[in-house]
């Protein structure tokens, strides 16, 4: 196939049947299933990438993924059709409850290890490493970011965010864990060093085997089991379970639940459970 020119229209438009292609697609490689009226996200997120790759339909840009030779071209369009909206202290009575009653219970451990599993740019990640670092010292604690997608966990361990951003930080935490840029980098902040160095980010793909993280006292799994059909979803939860230690607990999105998994977790608030002790 050669590569053709780019028509001089808005919007390359989006078949159905190329819909049903990147649908299966994206569902072999990541769990994630598209449902119908998606197309737009699809378009949004990918029309830039035909373009750049002066192609005049998804067809010959699908005919690129899997490629040899189009590796970083794939890894592009995973990235693309995978990343989320995330910010900082999003469904903030999930911190709340560590603060309440997780911290508490691990007050005399030795270390306590939380694992955000779907990270995104990072912001999950540091708000549970602020709330952290506001009950423990710095040496007993460490957070583990996951993310499929290479672009965001790049970003993540940059730890730079646009100012905007710090809207919902409490401002006593953004002045003790984030540092405001100057000159070039003044309308941007960065996480403060003895922040950054407790956190660690990686790629992974939740629905292949995993990279041997160890074991957590509390993993967040949010704002990600809606996109996955139930058998999916039933997968996902048992291998995060098996990372998850006796009394652990585990936290998913208000948007969701584990109804209908036949999970041995017990719901103990809203969107958390828990890992009975065996």
């Amino acid at each position: 196939m050669t590569p053709s020119s780019v028509r001089n229209t808005s919007s390359i438009p989006l078949e159905p049947k190329e819909f049903e292609w990147i649908s299966r697609f994206l569902y072999e490689k990541t769990g994630i299933s598209l449902s119908d009226g998606k197309q737009a996200l699809v378009m949004g997120r990918l029309d830039k990438r035909l373009r750049a790759n002066r192609l005049q339909s998804y067809t010959d840009y699908f005919a690129l993924l899997g490629r040899p030779g189009y590796e970083d071209e794939t890894t592009a369009a995973i990235d693309l059709l995978t990343t989320n909206e995330t910010y900082f202290f999003r469904e903030p009575k999930h911190f709340t409850y560590l603060e309440k009653v997780v911290f508490p219970a691990y007050a005399k451990q030795r270390n306590i290890r939380i694992w955000s599993a779907a990270s995104s740019s990072g912001e999950e990640a540091y708000t549970i490493a602020m709330t952290l670092a506001e009950h423990f010292a710095t040496d007993n604690w460490e957070v583990i970011g996951t993310d499929i997608s290479t672009r965001v966990v790049e970003k993540a361990r940059r730890g730079l965010y646009p100012m905007l951003q710090a809207e919902k930080i409490p401002l006593p935490l953004l002045k003790k864990y984030c540092l405001k840029g100057k000159e070039e980098f003044e309308d941007f902040f960065l996480m403060d060093a003895p922040i950054k160095e407790r956190v660690h980010f990686s790629i992974a793909n939740l629905i292949e085997p995993l990279p041997d993280l160890g074991m957590f006292e509390v993993i967040f799994l949010r704002n990600v089991m809606i996109y996955f059909d139930a058998a999916t979803k039933k997968k996902l939860v048992s291998r995060l379970y098996e990372r998850l230690r006796p009394g652990g607990y585990f936290i998913i999105s208000h948007s969701e639940t584990l109804n209908g998994l036949d999970t041995p977790l017990k719901l103990v608030a809203p969107a958390i459970y828990q890992k009975m002790d065996n």
